[in-house]
């Protein structure tokens, strides 16, 4: 009996010590994949001074922007990213959050970078990236941006604080920065949605649809969803959602923002 039981009790230590090493080598894998967007965002800071958050909870008002003749000064460096991420296309950008990351579509695959890094690392946490089913330029009604839903707060891993109306009206701002362009957008939902695939299941070209979206939004009913109604969208409007896991299957969370600006 004692044998017995020693041989069980070296078995589930073996067993433990293994799972043990296993996680271990698991994290340092995933953080080895994390640090290339450490990496990149450090070199594209570039201490640009972001305009202030109004301390008013009013809405920003649109702005159409006034032509000075002056070139934009894009505050990221797409020439070299390209050169080394071909498909990297865009930079997104919350101030005061941890979301300031490359944003890439694959031409091949959907879901490539679901579950790959911008330099091609198979693993979390992926990248944050667009499907091919929208324009790489966002002047789509509605562009839908991926990314996951990490526990230490990265990628799109702090996107559920804006459950917090307190959180939305500090962070309104989202900032999308290509080649030739920076688009300002202002937060207006935060919603625990169904995970249907948004793009294929509204045609934002229609009107009739686009409003059918936004409704969807705006009728959402539980406690772990925020919508500012001062903010003012319809059908006219681009606008961008963010999509992250929910911790369940059958349901996104999604973060939307209204087009406000374009530089």
């Amino acid at each position: 009996m004692q044998r017995k039981n020693k041989i069980l009790f070296w078995f589930f230590a073996v067993l433990f010590i293994s799972a043990v090493m296993f996680a271990i080598f698991y994290y340092q894998e995933q953080q080895g994949r994390a640090n290339i967007y450490e990496k990149i965002t450090d070199e594209n800071r570039t201490g640009e001074q972001v305009p202030e958050t109004p301390e008013s909870e009013e809405p920003l008002q649109k702005e159409e922007p006034e032509p000075t003749g002056k070139p934009i000064e894009i505050p990221i460096d797409f020439e070299a990213l390209q050169a080394e991420y071909p498909d990297i296309y865009a930079w997104i950008r919350i101030p005061d959050t941890n979301v300031d990351y490359p944003i890439v579509q694959s031409v091949r695959d959907q879901e490539y970078y679901l579950d790959h890094t911008i330099e091609g690392k198979e693993g979390l946490p992926g990248s944050i990236y667009t499907q091919n089913l929208n324009k790489k330029d966002f002047s789509d009604k509605n562009t839908v941006i991926y990314g996951h839903n990490m526990k230490d707060g990265t990628m799109f891993g702090g996107l559920h604080q804006y459950m917090d109306p307190s959180y939305m009206h500090a962070h309104p701002i989202i900032y999308i920065y290509t080649s030739k362009h920076i688009y300002q957008y202002q937060v207006f939902a935060a919603v625990t949605y169904d995970n249907r695939h948004i793009l294929q299941s509204y045609d934002f070209n229609d009107d009739g649809q686009y409003q059918e979206y936004l409704d969807s939004l705006y009728g959402v009913r539980n406690l772990k969803s925020y919508i500012d109604t001062d903010v003012d969208v319809t059908t006219e409007n681009r606008i961008i959602t963010l999509s992250t896991c929910n911790g369940n299957s059958e349901q996104r969370f999604l973060v939307e923002a209204v087009l406000i600006s374009e530089e």
